[in-house]
Order: structure tokens, then sequence, then C-alpha cells
């Protein structure tokens, strides 16, 4: 697989904070801070009862450099995951959520639907420019044995 390939795999990100650390998520400030961006973006907060997700979880749009991608927050443990992105979706979003979620010298740590299946880690999202953000989570999607799927 060529890097353009790998570039445009898709796999859903989870973002959630360093262990033992909160970013003080709240349903109403993530809301707040993404209608700052859009007035009309899409939110919804569900009260889970059934299912592999327990307690409430809120679902949202958001549209990046163009990209109309879709969220989901949960408050327990705590984190954000972005459904069916890119690296590139993944490093812009990251940098999103620094600059308006996560508080100033909070950790942040990562992990990918792939990662998960693999029982990686979650890794600790290095604070670097775009490019070596999105060199690190194509390095993870390598080390997950995931872009091996696509081959033919």
């Amino acid at each position: 697989m060529d890097a353009s390939e790998m570039a445009e795999l898709r796999t859903m990100y989870v973002f959630c904070p360093a262990e033992g650390s909160t970013w003080g998520l709240t349903y109403e400030t993530l809301a707040a801070k993404l209608r700052e961006r859009d007035p009309e973006e899409f939110i919804r907060v569900e009260q889970g009862t059934e299912g592999p997700v327990r307690g409430s979880s809120m679902h949202f749009g958001i549209t990046l450099e163009d990209q109309e991608l879709e969220g989901t927050a949960v408050l327990s443990p705590g984190g954000v995951a972005l459904q069916d992105c890119s690296a590139q979706d993944a490093a812009n979003f990251v940098k999103w959520l620094r600059g308006s979620v996560v508080p100033e010298g909070m950790a942040m740590t990562f992990n990918t639907e792939w990662g998960l299946e693999a029982r990686l880690p979650d890794a600790l999202v290095p604070d670097v420019p775009r490019p070596r953000l999105v060199a690190t989570f194509l390095a993870h999607l390598v080390a997950t044995g995931g872009p091996l799927r696509f081959r033919i």
C-alpha cells in the first residue's frame, strides 16, 4: 500500500485524557464549543441504558477543512471519538480539541478502532505540528495491521 492509499484509510479515532486525569468534559461545554464554530451543528445527547454503551453519550457533527465528520463523546470514562475519518481528519480534530476543549497543558491519548481490536495500548498524542501528527497516526495504523486488511 503506497503513502497516498494509506492517507485515505478511514477508521474511528478515540481521544481521551491521560490515565488518572480529566478534561472536566461536559456535554454543555462541548456543545457550546461546537456551536461557536457553527450555530447549526448537529448535536444529540442520548441516555443509553441498553447495548454496549452504558450511561449517556453525545453525538455530534463537525466540519473541519471541508470534511463533514461525526463524533461521539462520553463523560465516563471521558473522551471523544471521531467516526470514519482519515489520519489528516484526526489531526485536524486534535488541533481543534486542543485549542477549544482540552485544558491547556493536559495530556491526551489516542487509539483507533483497529488499535483497540489489535489490543494496542492507548498512546500519547504528541504536541507537534500537523504533518508530524498525521505521521504518528499513520504509523499507528501500520502497527495495527489494519492496512494489511486491504491488500488483495
